[in-house]
C-alpha cells in the first residue's frame, strides 16, 4: 500500500489563479505587485514552474494571503496523508519551506530550514505554536525580543505582529498555525 500524494510534488499553480481572478488582477498587475515576470508567473499558474520560497511569498504578499494558505489551497485535503521528507544533498545550506500538511485543513504545518527574511514581518489570523527542532532563532513579538533554541516552542495569540531570524545554520524551524479559514472561537468561560 502507498502513501497519498507519495510520489506528487506540491503544485500551487491553481491556487495562485484562483487567488488572483478572486481579486480580479490581471497576470501584469500582479507582475507589478511582486516584481516578477509575466512568463514566469504564467508558467507557476500552468505548473510548469515551481516558485522559490521568496516568490511565493512575493505572490501571497501580492494576493493578500500567505504562503501557508497557497499551498494548502494547492492539493485537495484527504483524511490520511503522509508527507515525507525531500532529499536534501549533503552541503546543501540553502534556505527551504516545506509544507508538512497538505490540502485545505483546519491546521497548517510547515518546515523552515535555514534562514528567510529576517525583516518580513508576519501577523496571522488565527493562533499559531512556533516549534525549534534544531539550532537556534530568536522571535520579535509585541516589543520584546524571545530566544529560543532546540525543543523550545512560542505560542502567538492570532493578530500578534512577529518577526523571526535563525541565529544558528541549519536552523529548522516548526510552525503549525489554525488556518486562515477559520473562524477563532473566543474563550467560552468568561
Amino acid at each position: 500500500m502507498g502513501d497519498h500524494k507519495e510520489q506528487q510534488p506540491v503544485r500551487v499553480g491553481a491556487a495562485v489563479r484562483r487567488r488572483r481572478r478572486a481579486l480580479e488582477l490581471t497576470l501584469a498587475g500582479l507582475a507589478e505587485r511582486t516584481g516578477l515576470s509575466v512568463p514566469f508567473l504564467s508558467q507557476v499558474e500552468n505548473d510548469k514552474a515551481r516558485p522559490s520560497r521568496s516568490s511565493l511569498e512575493k505572490l501571497a504578499d501580492a494576493l493578500r494571503t500567505t504562503a501557508v494558505e497557497l499551498l494548502a489551497a494547492a492539493d485537495p485535503a484527504a483524511s490520511v496523508d503522509v508527507v515525507r521528507a525531500e532529499p536534501v544533498a549533503d552541503g546543501d545550506f540553502a534556505p527551504r519551506t516545506r509544507s508538512l500538511v497538505r490540502g485545505h485543513h483546519q491546521l497548517h504545518a510547515s518546515e523552515f530550514t535555514g534562514d528567510h527574511d529576517a525583516g518580513r514581518e508576519f501577523q496571522h489570523r488565527n493562533d499559531e505554536l512556533m516549534y525549534v527542532a534544531d539550532g537556534a532563532v530568536e522571535i520579535e513579538a509585541e516589543g520584546r525580543a524571545h530566544r529560543l533554541g532546540r525543543g523550545d516552542t512560542l505560542y502567538l495569540t492570532g493578530g500578534v505582529r512577529h518577526r523571526w531570524r535563525a541565529t544558528v545554520p541549519d536552523t529548522r524551524i516548526i510552525v503549525v498555525a489554525v488556518a486562515e479559514h477559520i473562524e477563532a472561537v473566543k474563550d467560552r468561560s468568561r
